[in-house]
């Protein structure tokens, strides 16, 4: 998971400072010195390493962190910050053109996956923006490349405009937005070649596509895995080409985190998208707060909302919460439950979301892949349709043939009933106001005052092994995640107050 290594060492690092009255200033050079080795040992550039330890000192001395209350509060309010700023502050979106086609000119290395960030950032805008993109595959070095392209193309429903690989990019540029101009697409994605290696051929030929297409945007794709080699690539491109931005890939594969952490303070240029997984749904706009977050082992609680505005039908939403309310919740709604669970990606990706929980013991605990949700439906599909919709109708004989049906130990069985009546109880109590989550989901809806828009976030305790979620926290943990709550519900809050009603609006 991205960032994994990284959470887990400054985590430690930070609890020197958990639970002190005061903190000396060796106790601060302590703590930073720690950091900046987790840092380091992330693959983040040494110079980025040794300015943002620098300015977190800068800013703690010159707040009085050391005289005032809750020092390890303020040092971690003061880390945060710094993150967000080295990644940049606020997200950039596109440059966009004042008249149509806006031209995005893809570059990158081979292998860093640009030929698919092609097809994802287009995809996103033809299902946010209702956009007709075209895209026009220059990279006439590598045939695979241009099939790729129009594989992916005719999937998504995108035109590919190919013209071979007999024929110069540089025509095949110029004939592609002649083709969009006429065609009236909205935008224009060039997918250039890439190289093994920055060298001066490549940088020729994007500097004469660059005169040919006169691009809104120069977009770079970088593989997060390569650590500080992806923030030398950026380097390089930057300064012999000019970026605009980078998109970073495979970032759920980085347990370091270097590249996200450098590339910004390296180049100047940001960045924009990040791809976390191989569908072509699996790209997202660069949050440097949220990500900040993530590192800090604070949470997303932002983009678990977006995620679950998203992905979950609100009214099916609605409707199981009606029925949650009437104690009628069956097997029938947890079906569609885990169904929409499943749409939302894996789950410790959004249990990681959840703060407090990044590194959590209790994660390390739960192993619930697309096998284990498989598992649950075959036994709920082997019931019957009266014992899906009464539970209570399901005695040891029918558990017996419900196991045999679904090729599972009768434990299994027995212990997935149990839990589905634990969940249908807690939850009932709960919507019906008759009673309180554990303790740590009561202080993730209770400090808002209500839950989320959108229908609330889909149940998980249904997998169990997560009693007191975030409140078995505790320490630097629990103060980490109460100040992470506080944060994004105070952000929520204030869109709501604007009338904005999607976070991501």
């Amino acid at each position: 998971m991205a960032f994994e290594n990284l959470t887990s060492r400054i985590q430690t690092a930070m609890k020197n400072l958990s639970g002190k009255g005061k903190v000396s200033e060796s106790d601060l050079d302590d703590t930073l010195r720690q950091i900046r080795l987790a840092l380091l040992e992330a693959d983040v550039n040494l110079q980025t390493a040794r300015n943002f330890i620098r300015k977190v000192r800068q800013e703690a001395l010159g707040s009085k962190v050391l005289e005032g209350l809750n020092p390890s509060e303020q040092v971690i309010k003061i880390v945060n910050e710094q993150l967000t700023e080295m990644m940049g502050q606020e997200a950039v979106p596109l440059n966009k053109s004042a008249k149509i086609p806006t031209v995005i000119m893809m570059a990158g290395l081979q292998g860093a996956g640009k030929t698919t960030t092609v097809a994802k950032l287009a995809n996103r805008l033809k299902e946010n923006e209702h956009a007709r993109p075209l895209l026009i595959a220059a990279d006439v070095y590598r045939p695979a490349a241009i099939e790729q392209l129009k594989t992916l193309g005719d999937q998504l429903q995108i035109e590919v405009f190919d013209k071979g690989t007999d024929i110069d990019p540089r025509q095949i540029v110029k004939d592609g937005l002649k083709k969009a101009d006429q065609d009236k697409n909205d935008y224009v994605f060039i997918d250039t070649a890439g190289r093994l290696q920055i060298d001066q051929t490549l940088m020729q030929e994007l500097k004469d596509l660059e005169q040919i297409a006169k691009p809104d945007e120069i977009l770079l794709t970088v593989d997060a895995m390569t650590g500080q080699n992806a923030t030398e690539t950026a380097d390089g491109f930057n300064k012999s080409l000019g970026i605009t931005g980078v998109v970073l890939t495979k970032l759920d594969g980085d347990t370091r985190g270097g590249a996200a952490l450098s590339i910004r303070e390296v180049t100047g240029k940001p960045i924009k998208f990040v791809g976390e997984g191989e569908k072509v749904s699996d790209i997202d706009v660069f949050y440097p707060d949220r990500m900040a977050s993530r590192i800090l082992g604070m949470g997303d609680v932002l983009s678990l909302i977006e995620r679950t505005q998203k992905d979950v039908d609100e009214k099916k939403a609605a409707e199981q919460l009606q029925k949650l309310q009437e104690n009628t919740f069956d097997f029938n709604d947890f079906l569609e439950q885990l169904k929409q669970i499943q749409n939302m990606g894996p789950m410790e990706d959004i249990l990681k979301m959840i703060p407090g929980m990044a590194n959590n013991p209790a994660l390390s605990q739960i192993q619930v892949g697309p096998k284990d949700f498989s598992h649950m439906e075959a036994i709920v599909y082997s019931m019957t349709p009266a014992e899906r919709v009464d539970p209570d109708l399901i005695n040891p004989s029918r558990r017996r043939r419900i196991a045999a049906g679904a090729g599972r130990p009768v434990v299994d069985v027995n212990r997935m009933i149990k839990q589905f009546k634990q969940m249908r109880e807690m939850m009932h109590k709960f919507t019906s106001g008759k009673g309180s989550l554990p303790a740590g989901m009561e202080q993730m809806f209770g400090q808002a005052g209500s839950a989320p828009a959108g229908g609330g976030l889909p149940d998980m305790s249904q997998f169990g092994g997560l009693p007191g979620f975030g409140g078995q926290t505790g320490g630097i943990g629990g103060k980490v995640a109460n100040f992470a709550m506080k944060r994004a519900f105070k952000k929520i809050k204030k869109q709501r107050k604007s009338g904005i009603r999607s976070v991501n609006e």
